[in-house]
């Protein structure tokens, strides 16, 4: 399976070309997450002002997650055939929909409907933002990816610490206040769908049939899934209970625990960022490898250690475990080529999926029983990742 493209000036002009696209891209993905990230990031204004069990914390993350999730694959799907350049702007608006009534939800009910206008926005995105990375990439899938990735991490990790610095001393309302955010990502949208556009018509030209994917593409696709699951049911755990955690275990406050939210988003957008040069470096399957098995001995240790160590170990789980994602899902696209927006869509659709379940269940656990005791029972997943033994040797191509 070649990679690389056929002739090195093309690809480098290609590169320096699409290189203003991948940039608007990726700043388009750090608005639309800073948006989505500031839902869990005021869960514990929620939690007081409307008196949430975590049972129905988790439950705001399931809404939005499932919803994010169940329309990806068929959005990626349909503009695999009919792409939609546009259709970046379009989810864009729908979170700024969401944005403005969560700011004036003051009813659990109209908190859900919120939830699921910003995850619908977030299906809408993703697949043809990362079609439109692999479009401007030059042939440098894995950086495309981590570059276009990691804005999404670093708009997550903008969230809570503009929550601790305007929305806790604020209140819910001053989540209007992110109104400019969203108008400026219909901005750039509008122009890299226009760049898009113009690029189709030689796109359609070149693009074959894909061929019907083999039993042992579908196996190594499986496996994929099953390590995206337990990276984000474990990422979960961090995300959305995290700064319950901090502020039962070590008396944080709210702001200051949004701040440690923050310090361990910041890894996870770091790791993201380095997860797909290095696969297109060293090969994807020993990153991968690396980064679900490699958190082991530090998610085992987190439940026992003190603050200090917490919020290192927190940080390093963030890092090597975010750097999976770019080398996983450039890797599922190379096993099916001519279904880039298709495999974008499942990949993304059940990372928000499995993580909007690992936010649920997760919640009725710690209602139950206590967050220390869902830490513990979390610190095993990564062990998961010894799944990639059962890689068919035919798909284990260290691209």
């Amino acid at each position: 399976m070649t990679l690389q493209a056929t002739s090195p000036a093309p690809a480098q002009t290609a590169a320096r070309t699409a290189l203003p696209i991948l940039t608007a891209l990726s700043v388009s993905h750090c608005l639309n997450d800073l948006l989505q990230s500031l839902l869990p990031a005021i869960y514990p204004n929620l939690k007081q002002d409307l008196s949430l069990s975590f049972a129905e914390i988790g439950l705001i993350t399931l809404v939005f997650q499932v919803t994010a999730s169940l329309l990806q694959p068929a959005v990626g799907a349909f503009t695999d055939k009919r792409p939609q350049p546009f259709s970046l702007a379009v989810g864009m608006a729908c979170s700024l929909v969401g944005l403005l009534l969560l700011s004036r939800a003051h009813a659990y009910g109209i908190v859900l409907i919120a939830a699921a206008i910003i995850g619908l926005g977030s299906s809408i995105f993703h697949p043809e933002s990362s079609r439109v990375a692999r479009a401007a990439s030059g042939g440098r899938f894995g950086f495309a990816q981590s570059f276009f990735q990691v804005g999404g991490n670093t708009g997550q990790a903008i969230g809570p610490l503009l929550a601790a610095l305007i929305i806790a001393p604020n209140g819910q309302g001053a989540v209007a206040w992110f109104v400019v955010v969203p108008l400026v990502g219909i901005a750039l949208l509008i122009w890299v769908g226009r760049w898009y556009a113009d690029h189709l018509g030689e796109r359609r030209k070149a693009a074959a049939a894909p061929a019907p994917l083999t039993r042992n593409q579908w196996i190594a696709i499986a496996i994929l899934l099953v390590l995206v699951f337990s990276k984000n049911f474990y990422m979960a755990s961090l995300q959305s209970f995290y700064t319950f955690y901090l502020i039962e275990r070590f008396g944080l406050t709210i702001q200051s625990s949004q701040v440690y939210l923050f310090v361990f988003m910041f890894a996870v957008a770091a790791g993201t960022f380095f997860g797909g040069p290095l696969g297109d470096r060293f090969g994807r399957v020993i990153v991968i490898w690396i980064s679900i098995v490699g958190v082991l001995p530090f998610s085992l240790a987190l439940p026992f250690v003190g603050f200090g160590w917490t919020v290192a170990l927190t940080a390093i789980i963030g890092f090597v475990m975010a750097s999976s994602f770019p080398a996983i899902l450039v890797y599922a696209q190379e096993l099916a080529p001519g279904r880039v927006g298709m495999i974008a869509g499942l990949f993304f659709g059940f990372a928000f999926g499995t993580g909007g379940l690992g936010a649920a269940l997760l919640g009725v656990l710690a209602d139950h029983t206590s967050l220390d005791f869902v830490y513990r029972v979390c610190s095993i997943l990564p062990a998961i990742g010894v799944l990639m033994a059962l890689m068919p040797k035919s798909e284990q191509k260290a691209i």
